[in-house]
């Protein structure tokens, strides 16, 4: 199993995407797909690819600008992302730099998503995340 991985710079109509399948789809609004970032900075490329096939789902989605990774895990709430994360942890026996929203509880838009992505990891993780204001 592996997710798919997109480039970094479809990652907002990659969010659209989910939040229009999710609008669909998904009548209650429940937690309908969580992002997981991780700063894999300190990881090896090898190392991640490798964790990326044995870890997630084939509906899972990857995007990453350097090596800073967001995971789309559709139909999965903070608790299955969670889950996600630590099996990450502990594949590269590291705690990571990551952070945890889903969708609508923290955001009804791709720019509300990545808004609160970008305040929470400056705050929780202390790391930059700009960039993010360059996707269209």
């Amino acid at each position: 199993m592996a997710g798919i991985h997109f480039q970094f710079e479809d990652f907002k109509q990659l969010l659209r995407l989910n939040i229009g399948i999710a609008d669909r789809l998904d009548e209650n609004r429940a937690e309908s797909f969580t992002i997981l970032y991780c700063d894999l900075s300190e990881i090896e490329d090898e190392a991640i690819n490798n964790a990326l096939k044995e870890i997630l789902r084939t509906s899972d989605t990857i995007a990453n600008y350097k090596k800073d990774y967001f995971f789309v895990l559709p139909y999965t709430d903070k608790y299955g992302a969670d889950i996600v994360k630590k099996l990450f942890d502990t594949k590269f026996d590291k705690f990571l730099n990551s952070f945890l929203i889903s969708y609508p509880v923290d955001g009804e838009s791709a720019e509300e998503v990545t808004d609160v992505l970008q305040t929470s990891v400056k705050h929780f993780c202390n790391k930059n995340l700009d960039y993010l204001d360059m996707l269209q």
